[in-house]
């Protein structure tokens, strides 16, 4: 059943391609210390305040034109993942990385459920304790710049 959702591979050329994958040890790491977070009473405040910050970039992500959040699930971790119109997810990337902003593009490894959402790709910002809303507004900035200069830089 599987096998017929992947009809084709297609590769990154070097040295994307050879990026590996590895275990998830920050999940590993990460379940350990909240585990002392809730021992402490202090996992509540972390959760709220990693909400907050999904509440806040969520609503600055959706002032960008042409961008579409995939994954709307009204409770979920700090995890967003969007495409911009006519873009390719990997330009995308790239343009925040010279802007030195960390997301991840690609399929994430969940080709079966991005497909059933109509997409191939997408972009990902994870948010986590030690992000700031200053930050999620350099994010939103930087893909009205992408949004407004597409003819640059190859996008």
């Amino acid at each position: 059943m599987w096998t017929s959702l992947f009809e084709k591979t297609t590769y990154q050329p070097a040295p994307a391609r050879f990026e590996a994958g590895t275990g998830n040890i920050a999940d590993a790491v990460g379940r350990r210390r909240r585990a002392r977070l809730c021992r402490t009473g202090r996992h509540g405040k972390h959760a709220a305040y990693e909400h907050e910050l999904l509440n806040y970039a969520t609503a600055g992500l959706l002032t960008v034109p042409g961008l579409r959040l995939i994954g709307t699930a009204r409770e979920k971790a700090g995890v967003l993942s969007f495409i911009l119109d006519d873009i390719r997810t990997e330009d995308v990337g790239a343009a925040l990385n010279q802007e030195g902003i960390a997301v991840r593009s690609g399929h994430h490894c969940a080709q079966p459920i991005l497909r059933r959402m109509g997409v191939e790709s997408t972009v990902r910002p994870s948010l986590a304790l030690y992000n700031t809303c200053e930050e999620i507004d350099s994010l939103v900035a930087a893909l009205l710049r992408i949004q407004a200069g597409r003819g640059h830089r190859g996008l």
